[in-house]
């Protein structure tokens, strides 16, 4: 197959049948109107004395006179069919906190799985329950809490249902948002039962004093791996789906005068690395605050912001010519998100806060502040404003303020339209430029929900920047249809030459991109234990402006997903690289221009995740710019109990390329090992070692908490080499870099 020939051809063939199928699904959803089913509904009562959050609800009299919310039913293994073990979900609050105590029944309780303890570790794998609320019933947005046998705490924020298909910042589900709140769990001869507390100051609802609030609740059986929902869901979704949530009335919330202040002092030491000689110690003072300027809407502040308990980067290997993505990680920028994102995940997204305060190869810079406003005005209008000043660094970073303005009218079915505003203004010192010492961005996207099953998103932005003029405009369009079989999507997207984001992230600048594909779920009845199968395929084609294309990416596969838990994935991919210019893969190694086009297998295989030994291997094994390559992927994990938890991973990739030096190897490891001594108590360390750029890491650190991101940390760095990961500073030999450092902080009510 010839990319450069017949890649439109393929996008065509790719998109018809996702034409022909969002032309029928909406004429069928305009001719059968409230095909859905109404939601159910529950009723939160009033609580006369406060529940002790042990995790015993039925023990607990707070608990007498609350009628449960019951009748579950799964998506998985059987749709439609009720759950096979009861499960009950009452709903209390008073006039602090709402109280949500489970029971989940079983009727072999030592078949209960608990698999973790940590704060925000997967539910997935373990007997769990989530619940989402909707507390401005608008149907798009919410939040998720849950929890394990082991008492896991566990949240994330939902925005415009999900979108994104990433699980972190910058996508509709972020699972690094965290808040304050209190669970607690119990096994018992009956089942697992839980309780949680979440203050009213920890939730975002409407105007006045009784809330009525969408709701659903989730349960995992994981030794049948069954999934089951109060609100009934089609099994292509999940709790994200906002819009199919149930309705929970009778909540009288308080009148509310919020204020949240956490103070933090920091002492650290440091030598190596960028440090000439001896030791460098310090000692910080900052503090956030968070003041609820109405139940719907918050102001954060910072001052002398610092992250040093946030988790350390993962490494990664760069064999190609485009930038690799890290996740946002720092507390300050993880709520509300979803709300500042524009664009392509991961591939073009204008406001990527990674720009403030981290530097080139992940080095820190000083932030001295900042406040955002975020929130809701009335029932339908999302409002986000952000403003941070950096420090300079002389000779090297100017003084920059950061300021961002996010707009967005939500118009229902999941429809909105929304505009957005970016810039950095910087003093112009590190280059004594200071009028030309700026950027800016401006865009509009919108999205469009035609029925429930198709979703239609655009967006268009410019920049601004000195010495750049025309051809500064970037945009795309995507539609997507989903129903219990067929998931198919198309899009287009292009960035033109001068379009120069840098508050953003680019992964490549100038091209345009058509992409494509479609996923078909089956699932056989009694054929070899399989759950369901999932053929699909998917092309993505990057071409530059004068015609020549650089990426063409065809993937063909099939998921055999069993009942047990074991999957294998079947997959073969037909690549092209376009290369306009000789690169350096590795150091001494360079690609020649030109154009390669290759097959490979990409097989992948994994056990059951929930089991005490899980292996997950991935391959990919075929032609690369013009010789071989052999990668493999595997991690192996073990679970001791819910305390103890190791995996190590191991990426190798063999290549044989036919220039000078051509035959290397690759290789990027990585061991993981957390131990919980209580839910807020845990020690996590990382080891990571990169041979191509020769860099052993390592990141240890002990946490305390009070609550939510507060509390204490202890956290010890080193670095074995200068590899980028340090400010750079010439003359010397750097040793190796070691930091160890201590912080304490702590959440004040002010009024509570």
């Amino acid at each position: 197959m010839s990319f450069a020939h017949h890649g439109a051809t393929l996008v065509s063939a790719l998109l018809f049948p996702l034409i022909n199928l969002l032309a029928s699904g909406a004429l069928a959803q305009e001719q059968e109107p409230g095909i859905r089913s109404a939601p159910p509904s529950t009723t939160a009562y009033p609580l006369e004395r406060r529940p002790v959050i042990d995790g015993d609800v039925a023990d607990d009299a707070a608990w007498q006179g609350v009628m449960p919310a019951t009748g579950f039913r799964q998506v998985r293994p059987d749709e439609g069919r009720p759950a096979t073990q009861r499960t009950e979900v009452r709903v209390g609050y008073t006039d602090e906190a709402l109280y949500i105590g489970l029971i989940a029944y079983e009727t072999d309780p030592s078949m209960i799985i608990v698999t973790d303890s940590r704060r925000d570790s997967s539910l997935d794998q373990t007997d769990s329950f989530r619940v989402l609320i909707d507390g401005m019933l608008d149907r798009q947005n919410g939040f998720v809490f849950g929890t394990n046998p082991a008492g896991l705490q566990y949240d994330a924020q939902v925005t415009n249902e999900g979108a994104g298909g990433f699980r972190g910042p910058g996508s509709g589900f972020n699972v690094n948002w965290d808040t304050t709140w209190a669970v607690n769990s119990r096994i018992h001869d009956y089942g697992w039962s839980a309780e949680m507390e979440i203050p009213f100051s920890s939730l975002r609802y409407g105007d006045g004093a009784e809330q009525i609030w969408g709701i659903n609740f989730q349960r995992n059986i994981r030794h049948n791996n069954e999934i089951a929902y109060w609100a009934p869901l089609e099994r292509q979704f999940d709790i994200n789906r906002v819009s199919a949530a149930g309705i929970i009335d009778g909540i009288r919330v308080p009148s509310q005068r919020n204020l949240q202040f956490t103070p933090y002092v920091l002492g650290s030491a440091e030598r190596g690395g960028s440090i000439a000689a001896g030791t460098v110690d310090q000692q910080e003072f900052g503090f956030d605050f968070k003041y609820s300027i109405t139940p719907s809407l918050v102001l954060d502040g910072t001052y002398n912001t610092d992250f040093a308990q946030v988790e350390a980067d993962e490494l990664q290997v760069n064999l190609d010519r485009f930038s690799l993505f890290f996740p946002e990680k720092r507390p300050f920028f993880l709520e509300n998100a979803g709300q500042f994102s524009v664009g392509n995940p991961r591939e073009v997204e204008l406001f990527f806060s990674r720009r403030i305060g981290v530097g080139a190869g992940g080095a820190r810079l000083p932030i001295d502040g900042g406040a955002r406003l975020t929130g809701k005005i009335g029932n339908d209008t999302n409002i986000g404003l952000l403003r941070m000043r950096t420090e300079s660094i002389a000779g090297l970073v100017s003084q920059n303020d950061f300021s961002v303005v996010r707009l967005n009218q939500e118009l229902g079915n999941r429809s909105t339209v929304g505009m957005m505003y970016i810039e950095r203004a910087g003093d112009g010192s590190a280059q004594a430029n200071p009028s030309e010492d700026y950027n800016r961005t401006m865009a509009v996207d919108g999205r469009w929900g035609i029925g429930d099953t198709t979703l239609i998103t655009g967006w268009m932005a410019r920049t601004d920047s000195p010495h750049l003029s025309g051809r500064d405009a970037a945009g795309g369009v995507r539609a997507q249809y989903q129903d219990e079989a067929w998931n198919l999507s198309g899009g287009y997207s292009e960035v033109r030459e001068n379009f120069n984001p840098e508050v953003g992230f680019l992964a490549r600048r100038a091209f345009r991109k058509w992409d494509a594909g479609w996923r078909y779920s089956y699932r056989p009845q009694d054929w070899w234990n399989l759950h369901e199968l999932r053929p699909h395929m998917n092309y993505r084609g990057y071409w530059g402006f004068d015609g020549f294309q650089e990426t063409g990416y065809l993937h063909v596969d099939n998921h055999w997903e069993f009942e047990s838990g074991m999957e294998i994935h079947t997959g073969m991919n037909f690549t092209l690289e376009g290369v306009r210019e000789p690169f350096e893969i590795v150091d001494g190694v360079w690609v020649p221009a030109g154009t390669y086009e290759h097959s490979e297998i990409q097989p992948v295989f994994w056990t059951n995740q929930s089991a005490p030994l899980s292996i997950n291997v991935r391959g990919n094994i075929g032609g690369f710019f013009g010789g071989d390559r052999a990668t493999t992927d595997t991690t192996v994990r073990y679970q001791l109990d819910e305390r103890f938890s190791t995996e190590v991973s191991w990426n190798r990739s063999d290549i044989s390329l036919p220039v000078a030096n051509g035959d290397f190897t690759v290789n990027l490891a990585r061991v993981r090992v957390s131990y919980s001594f209580t839910p807020n108590i845990s020690l996590q360390t990382l080891v990571q070692y990169n041979d191509r750029d020769d860099v052993v890491a390592a990141n240890v650190r002990f946490a305390w908490l009070q609550s939510a991101n507060a509390g204490l940390y202890l956290v010890y760095n080193e670095v074995d080499e200068f590899s980028g990961l340090n400010m750079p500073n010439s003359g010397y030999e750097p040793d190796n870099a070691r930091q160890f450092i201590l912080k304490y902080s702590r959440i004040l009510d002010i009024f509570n």
